[in-house]
């Protein structure tokens, strides 16, 4: 996904392992290790047509809306799609505002396997100053000039679960790993159980660490930084389809 401006993601305190995998059935399907190479071959039979993961359930028509650190972000799930590596994308609009200017608008593009994983499989990013774009950094779509897709949302996250989210060689880089499970969390928008929290950050930007709060039916409910700064965003509105 990509640095907001307000709450930037993520640098390794530790360094974790695990095996590189290529898509299918395993429970970790990106799983990471430092140092080492990273290819999926991604089966387009293996996709189904909804997201419907519980901590990631992107239902068209759905918005959210977040606030925190003098920013809005909106995220819609638009009944738009489209074909990336012959699978067909659900298109999900991203909108950052600061001081109700936008600041950055992209769309994102995820698909969900049959087992349940999220796959994360590119994105359109533009940052704007002054009604301006001044830049497109961070964007890629897997397949395009090496760029890999990566995992949103595993089918069965456990602690200590590392994973890929995109990889595009020094324009998008994300990786994430299942920090806690089972937590609970407050926001403007209700009080959630049950919820999945994951440790973020990028070698792109070094020295900052976030954490993301998933709650079950919903996704993304809070986003903090650990390390590198304290910015905090926090879901304060939900709209149902």
């Amino acid at each position: 996904m990509r640095k907001r401006a307000g709450v930037p993601l993520l640098v390794p305190l530790l360094l974790m392992a695990s095996c590189t995998q290529s898509g299918g059935a395993s429970h970790n399907p990106a799983a990471y290790t430092e140092g080492q190479p990273y290819e999926q071959h991604l089966n387009t039979a293996d996709f189904v047509d909804v997201i419907d993961n519980p901590y990631l359930p992107w239902t068209p028509g759905t918005t959210l809306t977040y606030e925190g650190g003098g920013e809005r972000v909106e995220i819609t799930v638009t009944d738009e799609t489209r074909k990336i590596l012959g699978i067909t994308a659900t298109v999900v609009h991203d909108q950052v505002l600061t001081d109700g200017e936008v600041t950055e608008d992209t769309y994102d593009w995820y698909a969900q396997d049959k087992w349940g994983n999220v796959w994360y499989l590119g994105e359109d990013t533009k940052e704007f100053e002054n009604g301006e774009v001044v830049s497109t950094e961070g964007s890629w779509e897997a397949g395009v000039d090496g760029a890999q897709p990566g995992i949103a949302m595993l089918a069965d996250p456990q602690a200590g679960d590392t994973y890929r989210q995109e990889f595009y060689e020094g324009e998008a880089e994300d990786l994430a790993k299942v920090f806690e499970l089972g937590q609970s969390v407050e926001a403007p928008a209700g009080n959630y159980d049950d919820v999945l929290v994951t440790e973020e950050w990028t070698p792109l930007d070094p020295g900052v660490v976030e954490h993301k709060f998933y709650a079950r039916g919903i996704g993304v409910v809070r986003e903090e930084q650990v390390q590198g700064g304290n910015a905090v965003l926090e879901l304060v509105e939900v709209g149902a389809p």
